[in-house]
């Protein structure tokens, strides 16, 4: 019996389907076939109904599958142990980030840690904060970068990365450079340039809407909040963006928001404080918020 051939049962139950499990491992599907085969009949008794469309365990399968998990826990503790003991951190951390990232460095953090843990793999991959909050929730993300505009779901912990004023902002030739001060229910006939639902920066500008009891006109969107302010410069519209980026682009007007007053851009670093997170994401989690003075 070989650790490969428990891998590659396990991941066949997880998928239910041969040609999954062998996407997920990185190897070819006969080859998935061919090793449970060999451990089936080492066994004895089939461990796998492959009559039906999605594959099940049989009987004995279901019987043997905690034990193969099991010992493929054993395996990755001893490795753990082992790596613990000489100081070396291996694995893979997947970080989820969103576009506004204002002045936080994210190369420089992911270039820091690679220098000091080169065997860790890491992904990154950009997405709206709501996205992002799900997949840390449900492990598709070790760590994200996300934009807040409320309190996290349970089992989230949260660090503010970034907290800075809400500004409102024109372009050069737009009669609102007479003014130093906004509300926002001045703004409602106005055409609005904002990020897309689901992002963070976007969530606070609609509640802050609705609490001066005005509808925003959104008529352009845009990913990225750069392209926000430079549509803004352009003429096409008036936005509401974080002070660093209105200062940013010196053609914007800037206007204070007085009602609601207190408006805020929070960017944060969002982890899983429940369930299972590996050694190499719990170094990372720890690192990010010493480098970020969290």
């Amino acid at each position: 019996m070989e650790l490969r051939q428990l891998e590659y049962f396990v991941a066949v139950a997880d998928e239910a389907n041969f040609t999954r499990a062998a996407e997920r491992l990185h190897v070819a599907q006969p080859g998935v076939s061919a090793q449970i085969r060999r451990l089936e009949r080492e066994l004895g008794q089939p461990l796998l109904d492959r009559s039906a469309r999605a594959v099940r365990l049989t009987e004995v399968g279901a019987a043997a599958l905690p034990h193969a998990r099991a010992a493929l826990a054993a395996v990755a503790g001893v490795r753990q142990a082992v790596d613990d003991l000489t100081g070396l951190v291996r694995g893979q951390v997947a970080m989820g980030m969103v576009s506004s990232r204002g002045p936080v460095n994210l190369p420089d953090l992911l270039a820091r840690f690679h220098e000091r843990h080169p065997a860790v793999d890491i992904t990154l991959a950009e997405a709206t904060s709501d996205i992002l909050l799900a997949g840390v929730a449900d492990g598709r993300f070790d760590v994200a970068l996300i934009g807040v505009s409320g309190e996290p779901p349970p089992g989230i912990g949260l660090e503010v990365v970034l907290d800075e004023p809400l500004v409102a902002v024109s372009g050069p030739e737009d009669p609102l450079t007479a003014h130093a001060t906004i509300t926002l229910s001045e703004l409602e006939s106005r055409s609005l340039v904002s990020l897309p639902k689901g992002t963070g920066m976007r969530a606070i500008v609609d509640a802050a809407f609705l609490a001066d009891s005005a509808q925003p006109r959104v008529t352009l969107e845009a990913g990225d909040p750069n392209v926000v302010a430079q549509l803004v410069g352009r003429g096409l519209g008036v936005a509401v963006v974080p002070m660093s980026l209105a200062t940013h682009y010196t053609e914007l007007h800037a206007m204070e928001i007085t009602r609601p007053a207190g408006l805020r851009a929070k960017l944060a670093l969002a982890w899983r404080t429940e369930g299972p997170v590996s050694p190499a994401a719990r170094v990372f989690i720890s690192q990010a918020r010493a480098l970020l003075g969290l």
